[in-house]
């Protein structure tokens, strides 16, 4: 039978199965969980392999994820993960697909020169690219991960590794067969970090640093917590104290009026737009409120102690990204 046969059957296949789901979804309770949410990581979390079969092509293995057991290839050669490529690349693989949603584009920082697959739109879009592996963070409910694993296996990250990307650096590696080489890129990871580290507490000291996201379309800000998982990094491995408020939080963000920012208390602003970039034509105007006198009288503002950050990569948790915040920080902050 030729490919286009092939795909006619499997596109067939796929529409009869995602109906059964979507009628019996209803009966079951979907473990859905948001991006931003979980328990503390554990070294434990990784996921157990439980079985192995001998490592030549066409091999299977069986590991654990959040909704189970998933038998994977012993050496998967073309990975989608979803919202993960960030850990793909710095592991060296090239994914088949790249994350995308119409309202907020692709994690442009990456750079990949890989087709774009819409998550709003239908799985079936990825038979195409055949991949023999799926990998999926968080933001994926067990339903979900039922209509992937009808294109190829599908590994959902456990959730007790979703709030550190260390660990989800090793997870990914380890799925992917090269658990060698996650250690190695989290040894070079820990080192950069440990030097940036020191360098930004000499700079700053006991400082205290405020991360604020510009909401463009409803003009409003946003100011992210320690237990964010973009930026809660720049407290619990770069070393930066957080302002009280930022402290205290329990949520990720929380919306604040501009007249809250004076009570920050911040030394240091760290602010980038939820959407497109500072000279993007839709945000001039909000960006406007930043030439406004309550800006312009923060003693942060004064001191030059303000910095402007591109979205892509600050509102991304991922190692890479991670590696990218903390060069902004080196530059802006140590003099």
């Amino acid at each position: 039978m030729n490919n286009w046969g092939r795909k006619i059957i499997w596109t067939a296949v796929l529409m009869l199965a995602m109906s059964a789901i979507a009628a019996c979804g209803n009966n079951k309770a979907a473990d859905s969980k948001d991006v931003q949410t979980g328990n503390a990581a554990a070294a434990s979390a990784a996921p157990a392999e439980t079985g192995n079969k001998p490592s030549s092509e066409g091999a299977t293995r069986t590991i654990a994820g959040e909704f189970g057991e998933v038998e994977i290839p012993v050496n998967p050669q073309r990975v989608a993960a979803i919202y993960l490529e960030d850990y793909l690349k710095a592991l060296g693989v090239t994914p088949v697909v790249q994350w995308y949603h119409p309202s907020w584009g692709k994690q442009d920082y990456l750079n990949l020169d890989v087709p774009e697959f819409d998550i709003s739109g239908s799985i079936e879009a990825l038979l195409d690219k055949n991949p023999d592996l799926i990998i999926t963070d968080g933001g994926v409910d067990a339903a979900k991960v039922e209509q992937y694993a009808l294109v190829a296996p599908t590994f959902r990250l456990p959730e007790s590794v979703l709030q550190d990307s260390r660990l989800i650096l090793t997870t990914v590696a380890d799925a992917l067969g090269i658990p060698e080489k996650g250690k190695a890129v989290l040894a070079e990871y820990d080192q950069k970090v440990a030097a940036g580290k020191a360098a930004l507490q000499q700079a700053l000291g006991q400082e205290k640093v405020a991360v604020i996201r510009l909401n463009v379309a409803d003009k409003t800000v946003a100011l992210f917590g320690v237990k964010n998982r973009f930026t809660g990094v720049l407290y619990n491995q770069f070393g930066l104290t957080p302002v009280p408020m930022a402290a205290e939080m329990t949520e990720f963000q929380s919306i604040i009026s501009e007249e809250v920012i004076p009570e920050l208390g911040a030394d240091h602003i760290i602010i980038f737009p939820d959407n497109g970039g500072w000279d993007s034509e839709a945000n001039q105007e909000a960006i406007k409120m930043l030439d406004g006198p309550l800006w312009k009288n923060l003693p942060a503002v004064k001191n030059g102690n303000i910095y402007r950050m591109e979205r892509s990569h600050w509102q991304s948790g991922g190692i890479t990204a991670n590696q990218m915040k903390l060069d902004d920080l080196l530059k802006a902050m140590v003099k």
